[in-house]
């Protein structure tokens, strides 16, 4: 029997389509997001697949359910994109890391940086049987990040049986390729990241929320020290579009002092926390003097690890505020 929401059932009838889809555009957003590694690319991508269904409903004669055949159209369209792209990344995958000394290099807009993407955009926790992964889980950086390494098709096939839960028949006929394939195409997936999931989404603990708290603390009065007290000794610090990125409390440390929070830094920065990937996250504000305002900086995704953290990844990138509903410039007390 054809299911009640098949595709042509809305022919014709552009704002019932229009209803029935509206409900899917977050987790088609956050699919096309794992798939492309960019919220801009996903975007872009989720209006197309719009576009590509409304325009082919007519002529759609299939039993698949309306949400089947939009994450079909919507992962072609991101196989094709990616035909056409190269891997995005972040700092910390894609060069050395830098050492005290070294000029700082500015941003490198050519190259495709990951973008972060705000828990907002997240959809409601819905899969099929066949999932292993959690929707939430699996838009952490690092699986995301990870997931840019596999081939497309291959990256297409774990996200649509791991996340999705969709089972190898339906991800055989979505990719037009055999079983045999799919199936085989999952084991490479899975084998390339390690068959591990990412940890384990859950509420930050109290312990957790006060080192947070410390953390805004030591930036906004620019304690230096007291900031390399929460950092573990191994910690990451990258600023993409910045290739520029250290590791290590020692390599933090001179960064800091030489870049953050040298001269007069004790108001020149604002955080207002925010969420990002599944994990905590800040909206940083620079002050400018000129103007007597703060003006939007960077958005910081941090990953904890053993009552410490373990990873701070700083998008400077202004234009991000946007997708998290951030004002671009802000009037704090000084």
């Amino acid at each position: 029997m054809t299911p009640p929401d098949a595709p042509h059932a809305y022919s014709g009838d552009r704002q019932r389509f229009l209803q029935a889809a509206e409900p899917l555009r977050r987790p088609l957003l956050a699919h096309c997001y794992r798939m492309m590694g960019s919220i801009e690319d996903a975007e872009d991508l989720v209006q197309e697949t719009m576009l590509k269904a409304w325009m082919a409903i007519d002529g759609y004669a299939g039993r698949a359910s309306l949400r089947t055949w939009l994450f079909k159209i919507a992962t072609n369209a991101c196989l094709d994109a990616l035909d056409k792209q190269a891997r995005r990344a972040l700092p910390a995958t894609a060069v050395p890391a830098s050492s005290p000394g070294d000029a700082f290099i500015p941003a490198v807009e050519d190259t495709p940086w990951l973008s972060p993407f705000p828990n907002s955009w997240l959809p409601d926790p819905v899969s099929g049987p066949e999932a292993r992964l959690s929707q939430r889980e699996s838009v952490r950086l690092a699986f995301v990040v990870a997931l840019q390494r596999l081939p497309p098709r291959q990256r297409a096939v774990l996200l649509l049986r791991d996340v999705l839960g969709w089972r190898a028949r339906e991800v055989s006929e979505q990719l037009e390729m055999s079983v045999a394939a799919a199936n085989s195409a999952l084991r490479r997936a899975r084998a390339t990241l390690g068959d591990r999931p990412p940890p384990s989404s859950a509420p930050l603990s109290k312990a957790d929320q006060r080192l947070l708290q410390r953390y805004v603390a030591a930036w906004e009065s620019a304690d230096i020290a007291a900031l390399m007290q929460l950092l573990k000794d191994d910690a990451v610090f990258s600023m993409p579009p910045s290739p520029s990125w250290y590791r290590g409390r020692d390599d933090i440390r001179w960064f800091a002092s030489q870049f953050l929070f040298g001269g007069d830094a004790g108001s020149r920065w604002r955080i207002v926390p925010t969420a990002a990937n599944d994990q905590p996250a800040f909206a940083i504000y620079e002050h400018d003097p000129e103007a007597g305002l703060y003006r939007a900086r960077a958005i910081q995704v941090l990953a904890l690890s053993d009552g410490a953290v373990a990873d701070v990844t700083t998008f400077g990138d202004p234009r991000w505020f946007a997708a998290f509903a951030l004002p671009p410039q802000h009037r704090f007390a000084r």
